[in-house]
């Protein structure tokens, strides 16, 4: 594994890159950073050069202003100077849950740098029903008063449930990779996400209209959800959405909204058969 970081505006982007063959940019959901996935890169690297990358101001993507807020069309813009250091050729990406609108958002604005996008659950609120919106951007809004008031563990068990993962009852395959990460981090990394990309997500401007001309381009773009997904759950509903406009169906993969971190096996398997 070569770990990097790339000069940004506003920022430093860490990234790590891993394995042989065609590229694939792993895009990672909520606060995960390049070490999220570490399970699935090691199904992925031996078929693919897979880059993982710790978003703008998580773990050591380091902000030159943290009190300047982040918006989705600078997360989007920073993927866009990543691919365009890594390679020259259009890149397979796979983006979940918060990663997959930053996909989605990329893929729209420079579609010439995808070749597919695997969309799993991704929070493309703009993409729901007016009915279905409005009470989501109350939730949302609700996360950071719950945050301030009771704490990180209230507020990402509020997430959890908007999201559809229960912890209590989540099932996983055997052996699975502990994230090392140092308390003081992972606190740091659930602050940027709560006051930070949860809103950035909330205002997103990603809509119909953008989905609809990316069926012009040549990009490939695969809706995806979890086999075991609470259908109501707004990703979910996301995910349906997408594929309705695109006029296509959804691709399911082992696990639920996270079943990335899950079921890394299965759904490395389902991820190589899709792209």
């Amino acid at each position: 594994m070569k770990s990097h970081l790339l000069p940004v505006s506003g920022a430093d982007l860490y990234y790590q890159v891993r394995g042989t063959g065609p590229l694939l940019l792993l895009l990672q959901g909520g606060d995960g950073d390049a070490d999220r996935t570490t399970d699935l890169v090691d199904q992925l690297i031996g078929d693919y050069t897979v880059v993982t990358y710790d978003r703008r101001g998580l773990s050591r993507s380091l902000l030159t202003d943290p009190a300047r807020p982040v918006s989705m069309d600078t997360h989007a813009d920073d993927v866009h100077h990543l691919l365009n250091t890594l390679t020259d050729e259009p890149a397979h990406l796979f983006g979940s849950s918060f990663g997959g609108l930053v996909a989605l958002t990329l893929t729209a604005r420079h579609p010439e740098q995808v070749a597919a996008l695997v969309a799993h659950e991704p929070g493309a609120i703009g993409l729901l029903s007016d009915d279905q919106r409005t009470p989501l951007a109350q939730n949302l809004d609700q996360l950071a008063e719950t945050y301030h008031q009771q704490g990180a563990l209230a507020a990402m068990t509020e997430m959890g449930a908007l999201v559809g993962i229960d912890l209590t009852t989540l099932e996983t395959e055997p052996d699975l990779t502990v994230q090392q990460q140092a308390p003081e981090q992972r606190a740091a990394n659930i602050h940027f996400l709560l006051t930070n990309d949860v809103p950035a997500l909330r205002r997103s401007t990603l809509g119909a209209t953008d989905i609809t001309a990316l069926k012009n381009t040549p990009a490939r773009i695969v809706p995806a959800a979890g086999r075991t997904s609470l259908t109501p759950a707004f990703p979910y509903q996301c995910a349906a959405a997408l594929a309705g406009l695109l006029g296509t169906d959804l691709t399911y993969f082992p696990g639920c909204h996270n079943g990335n971190t899950t079921h890394p096996r299965a759904f490395a398997t389902r991820l190589r058969e899709i792209l």
